[in-house]
């Protein structure tokens, strides 16, 4: 039997019969009728005086008849289903990790490891520079250098070691700590003061500055950079396109004529700005301790100013340093970034939007690619599908972001747990993002103008000199411009000749009809050019505030 649904390649839709309510006696088509769509046969050729009951499959046929194909999916899963990119279950992972990978070593689990090491080894080392802590004297330079070359020389082999012994401590950050006294049990100096990794420190004093540095490394290495991309390939087709006037379209009705290049520009500048703003919000770090207050620091070490000592090493790292937190850092920095990322991709998705709909007009042609295929059943077929592929991620992009945004700044008292499982979602957001972004550019890197296409819709439109018509009109008195424009033009043809035997009546000096007379829907795009030829200044002055050439 087939249903309303596609089945899929090992469940067929005869297995999900049991859905339908079997008990329950069918005895009229009113009977059926009454059914969910989705249950109902597919094909309604069968005798009306069938007895309803026997044109549905019982749930113990269905059982018997994929009892096999279950089976074998079992077994399959059980040899054959290690992590791959066919059997990865995010596409991140899978289909598109070629378009994404550079995210890896900053927000996988590998990349949070790392940074760990980097925050417990920075730790001690910052212990040795306090006189107060005498436990802990002065490292000698080659003592140093093994210290920091756990961490210029951590690999993958040290990461999977550290897994090895999460294993044993089901505590991902108490195996950091082991992993690094294995590692500098070798060195005599270092040996003696093993029990100072992680002093004082709650897991969320190295966690929240690794989260912290992952996400300032992911954004200057792999965002920023493609954002920029994304902002300059705007702007060259601003630029290029400056001067080929286009018909505008409110409310999807002919408006006062544009030029394709300042319609770029203004996506240029909208992402310029939204990338100064990103790019301008502080990304935080606490260390003061299981609720904030430095009580274990506090009770070995009463002398020192720990507050000064913990702002001093956040702030070392190049991350600004938040004194008023509970076990967490409150995470508000990263609602304003990720809500930030989340208008970035709105503009970005108004884009995509407005370009698909200009190829559909005929505005843009595509570059096609041999071999290649549009559509399975429609070969003349070339489909926005970069565009369409960067509007679908960057949904799934901001539908991650937005639970981000709102669920990291809420944690009950002075801590829960909920906001560690969600942390590590961070590089599943900024992944489609980047996924987008480069959809986007790939779909440009397609885009010829049509400018014949962009022509003939002018030519068709002289009903948009109305508006500057009656604006002249009203500068020189002439009464009632608007409603005398609005009868001409109003649900009837507007031709050039009809436009100009109606501006040769107007009581208008003659200069002013001259004027208007010149005006074509070619023309009359006002400051349109400039503004798209200028648009690097604009985003050169928003590049300027945030220090980027």
């Amino acid at each position: 039997m087939e249903f309303g649904v596609a089945s899929s390649r090992v469940f067929n839709a005869c297995q999900f019969s049991c859905l339908c309510p079997s008990p329950r006696k069918f005895r009229t088509p009113a009977d059926l009728l009454s059914l969910s769509p989705r249950l109902r046969p597919l094909n309604a050729s069968f005798p009306l005086s069938t007895p309803v009951s026997r044109r549905y499959c019982t749930c113990k046929a269905t059982l018997k008849e994929t009892n096999a194909s279950v089976a074998k999916v079992r077994n399959v899963a059980a040899n054959d289903f290690e992590l791959s990119s066919l059997t990865a279950l995010s596409p991140l992972d899978g289909r598109y990790w070629r378009k994404v990978k550079d995210l890896a070593p900053y927000t996988s689990e590998y990349g949070l490891i790392y940074f760990r090491v980097l925050v417990e080894v920075k730790w001690l080392l910052k212990l040795s520079r306090i006189p107060e802590i005498t436990e802990v004297p002065s490292f000698s330079e080659e003592a140093q250098l093994y210290l920091e070359g756990l961490i210029n020389g951590f690999s993958m082999n040290d990461a999977l070691e550290i897994k090895t012994i999460e294993k044993v401590t089901n505590h991902d950050v108490k195996a950091v700590e082991y992993f690094l006294k294995q590692k500098c049990q070798s060195d005599p100096e270092i040996a003696k003061v093993l029990e100072f990794f992680h002093f004082a420190c709650t897991s969320e004093d190295v966690n929240n500055l690794a989260h912290a540095l992952m996400l300032k490394e992911a954004m200057k290495t792999v965002v920023f950079p493609v954002m920029d991309e994304l902002v300059k390939a705007i702007c060259n087709v601003a630029k290029d396109n400056a001067h080929i006037p286009m018909l505008s379209r409110t409310h999807g009705q002919p408006a006062s004529p544009t030029t394709l290049g300042k319609e770029m520009a203004v996506f240029a500048v909208r992402l310029s700005r939204e990338r100064r703003d990103i790019s301008q919000i502080e990304i935080m770090g606490k260390f003061a301790g299981a609720v904030g207050n430095y009580n274990a620091h506090l009770a070995a070490y009463p002398d020192v100013k720990w507050p000064q000592i913990a702002e001093e090493f956040v702030k070392s790292l190049g991350l600004s340093f938040n004194p008023y937190i509970t076990q967490i850092e409150t995470h508000d920095y990263m609602a304003k970034l990720f809500h930030a990322i989340i208008q970035f991709n709105n503009i970005l998705v108004d884009f995509d939007r407005d370009v698909w709909g200009y190829i559909s007009l005929g505005y843009f042609k595509q570059i096609t690619k041999a071999g290649e295929i549009g559509s399975s059943t429609m070969p003349h077929k070339v489909n926005p599908i970069d565009f369409e592929n960067s509007e679908g991620n960057l949904g799934v992009a901001n539908g991650g972001l937005s639970h981000l945004s709102m669920k990291l700044p809420i944690s009950r008292w002075q801590r829960d747990l909920t906001d560690s499982t969600v942390l590590r979602n961070m590089g599943v957001g900024l992944g489609h993002s980047i996924l987008a972004y480069k959809s986007t550019l790939q779909g440009m890197a397609k885009l010829l103008v049509n400018e014949d296409r962009l022509s003939e819709d002018l030519n068709h439109s002289w009903e948009v000199l109305a508006e500057p018509i009656q604006t002249v009109m009203r500068r020189y008195g002439v009464p009632e411009p608007y409603e005398k424009l609005k009868e001409l033009t109003r649900g009837r043809a507007v031709t050039k000749e009809s436009i100009t035997e109606f501006i040769e009546g107007l009581a208008l000096p003659e200069e002013a009809k001259i004027n208007l007379l010149k005006l074509t829907p070619h023309t009359y795009v006002g400051a349109a050019v400039e503004l798209g030829r200028t648009v690097d200044m604009a985003v050169k002055e928003l590049k300027l505030i945030i220090g980027v050439e």
